[in-house]
């Protein structure tokens, strides 16, 4: 008689914990991933790393079609490889794929996505886009880049008179590339500082696509931490004392230039 007594007390509190079970961990059923490779556990995919060029995709995609899926470690990725699915990913759902995908080392140099590469879509990005749209890209700025155009003419006139012979296209248009990227960056006709800039800037490149095992597993982050950190810091130090040189001559010569035409108006 007592158990039955005590049955309806211990059926509520069997029935609350249950209901907290389920609100904290709800048994929703995951939709499922688009076709792909299988892979390997806890690895996935990543012995096949070496064959995702774009002509490695294109094969998977006549196996798989035009949405298939890939395991990266923990990372899920998904290759779109048909007119129709890039159409409703870059140009119906643009919004909801507008983000880009950011490793450790890119959220470390661009202090958090502070950035309009690597910003995620939202107020942010739309300010840094407004900035950029007027002040950067306006027809008044664009009326100043006349040594920019220089840059291109002489480019031109370099491929021109070598007609005939071999010519390294691409170290042309890297050191093309280079001198417009500097002068629009610093606003500066000189020359001056162009291989320290473009030697930071391939640092940067290349801790942006350096392999980390923390960005595949992150419980193996510690593992080679201390060295990646270190070069990870050496380089934004790197570019930060290189952009405080450049503002404090910019200070400097609007101060001389300023005293300048004082003076001239004070005779």
């Amino acid at each position: 008689m007592d158990s039955l007594q005590f049955s309806p007390v211990l059926f509520t509190l069997v029935s609350l914990f249950v209901s907290i079970i389920i609100l904290l961990f709800p048994f929703r059923k995951k939709l499922p991933y688009p076709p792909g490779p299988k892979g390997c556990p806890i690895i996935g995919n990543m012995g096949m790393m070496d064959q995702l060029t774009h002509r490695g995709l294109a094969r998977l995609s006549k196996q798989y079609g035009g949405l298939l899926h890939l395991q990266m470690g923990g990372l899920h990725v998904v290759a779109v490889s048909t007119p129709e699915t890039a159409r409703e990913v870059l140009h119906v759902q643009d919004i909801v794929f507008a983000n880009r995908p950011a490793n450790l080392a890119i959220v470390y140099l661009t202090y958090d996505r502070a950035d309009m590469a690597f910003a995620n879509y939202g107020p942010f990005w739309r300010q840094t886009r407004k900035i950029c749209a007027m002040k950067l890209f306006s027809r008044k700025r664009a009326e100043s880049w006349a040594s920019v155009r220089d840059e291109v003419e002489s480019t031109s006139r370099q491929v021109l008179e070598k007609t005939g012979e071999p010519v390294n296209i691409g170290e042309l248009v890297f050191a093309l590339t280079r001198s417009i990227t500097y002068k629009a960056a610093f606003g500066s006709s000189s020359n001056e500082g162009q291989e320290e800039f473009m030697a930071i800037l391939q640092e940067f490149s290349k801790l942006f696509g350096a392999f980390n095992v923390a960005d595949f597993f992150p419980w193996l982050g510690w593992i080679h931490a201390r060295d990646f950190k270190r070069r990870l810091a050496r380089s934004r130090n790197s570019l930060d004392g290189f952009i405080d040189t450049i503002i404090d001559e910019h200070i400097i010569t609007r101060k001389k230039t300023r005293e300048s035409l004082d003076s001239k108006d004070e005779k």
